[in-house]
């Protein structure tokens, strides 16, 4: 029964925080959208569609979280993001929330 839980917690966290979620993937190593999409739905069993991913790496961006730089790889373009400085610290905060929250959990 908890399998079944740990799977319906994760699939929840990552849909209702896939920024956050993409910023943990790509802090760990560049990514282009289609990799970023295999990566989500092979870790988190969750399918994702192009056209709720790309305007959230735009939004990524926008924000100052993602950098992104075209590479051409055997004849095609495709756009590579980076974490940014700014990204990383957003991640801390988020990182320092929850631990927050457990040793909250923890005191009651």
């Amino acid at each position: 029964m908890g399998e079944t839980y740990r799977k319906e917690i994760v699939r929840r966290i990552v849909k209702n925080m896939l920024d956050i979620q993409i910023l943990r993937m790509v802090q760990t190593q560049p990514l282009w959208g289609y990799k970023i999409k295999k990566k989500a739905e092979a870790d988190f069993h969750i399918k994702i569609r192009h056209g709720a991913l790309y305007p959230l790496l735009n939004s990524l961006e926008r924000k100052g979280l993602l950098t992104s730089e075209t590479e051409h790889q055997t004849g095609r373009a495709r756009k590579v993001y980076n974490i940014t400085t700014k990204g990383r610290e957003y991640l801390d905060t988020y990182y320092s929330i929850l631990k927050e929250q457990l040793e909250s959990k923890q005191t009651t």
